[in-house]
């Protein structure tokens, strides 16, 4: 086994977390795995990995090793197909996150057509609304919904979802249709499912765009606070208030009447869409048309 399999073997098991199912994952056995790694850190004169007999985490040396052998990698992936026609065959793993509802409601519906155009390519992905550490976690690329922080990452902005006031009719049922989100007398005869990322916060209320296009929060009651699309979704569904929600993840059932858009007048701020990769000269190529079909299958939910 030569130097540059042994890195692809390193990076699959740093990845994975777990030698067991790096070698499911390579077809190979688990002692040429295990011998592969004994062999670099034998080379490397340092450890790389801490084994226990729960998981496998990477030693501070180890993720130093781990981005490099990225970053040569994929350098290596680009020299491989750098003169071959642009219909050429494309292959190898690609690793993404992106919310659950756009995973849900848009992606994976449209994925069978991109694995289908290329039959060798292998996903991995990711749907969690926690935002992962794109370099630390081995990601090609990300797709993030919301205001972007400050990072040495290269975003490539797709567009901004509409978001939508939604109940369900038991709400409207118990509670009213709400006209006006500033009347605070109004609003305190209703409620709001509270979206926070961390337990423990304070949801800032109803947000809104009034008319000379500045953002203004309306503090609301709310007998529930989540942190996760899901039980967001479902809360509202199950009559529990009212959820600012973005469009995409709603449309089907605002066809169906299992929800209600309230406040159409009153919505929020559109929220901007991008796709997140390392700071790389070389993307390899399957993650570049990856991204570039992600582009075109989110563009009709998007707008401008």
């Amino acid at each position: 086994m030569n130097l540059l399999e042994a890195m692809q073997i390193y990076v699959r098991v740093a990845e994975l977390a777990s030698f067991t199912r790096a070698a499911q994952s390579a077809g190979l056995p688990k002692a040429s795995v295990s011998t592969a790694v004994q062999r670099l850190e034998s080379q490397l004169g340092t450890r790389l990995l801490h084994r226990t007999t729960r998981k496998v985490q990477m030693t501070q040396d180890g993720q130093v090793f781990y981005e490099r052998c990225k970053s040569l990698l994929a350098d290596m992936d680009e020299l491989q197909t750098l003169f071959q026609h642009a219909s050429a065959a494309l292959e190898g793993r690609l690793r993404v996150d992106m919310s659950i509802g756009i995973a849900r409601h848009i992606v994976v519906p449209h994925l069978p057509e991109f694995l289908q155009a290329h039959p060798k390519i292998e996903v991995e992905l990711s749907s969690t609304d926690r935002r992962v550490d794109l370099v630390q976690e081995g990601f090609d690329c990300v797709l993030r919904v919301g205001r972007l922080a400050d990072s040495s990452l290269i975003a490539r902005p797709l567009g901004r979802f509409r978001l939508l006031n939604c109940v369900s009719p038991a709400y409207l049922a118990s509670f009213g249709t709400p006209h006006t989100p500033h009347t605070l007398e109004e609003l305190a005869a209703h409620r709001l499912v509270h979206y926070v990322p961390a337990l423990g916060t304070k949801s800032p209320g109803f947000e809104y765009v009034d008319s000379a296009g500045e953002v203004r929060f309306v503090p609301m009651a709310g007998v529930l606070t989540v942190n996760n699309s899901e039980a967001y979704l479902a809360a509202c569904l199950a009559g529990l208030g009212l959820i600012q929600v973005p469009e995409p993840g709603v449309r089907e059932l605002l066809a169906k009447g299992q929800l209600v858009e309230v406040l159409p007048d009153y919505r929020a701020a559109p929220m901007p869409v991008s796709l997140l990769y390392a700071n790389r000269h070389h993307l390899p190529r399957r993650v570049q048309v990856f991204m570039g079909w992600v582009e075109e299958v989110m563009r009709p939910f998007l707008v401008s």
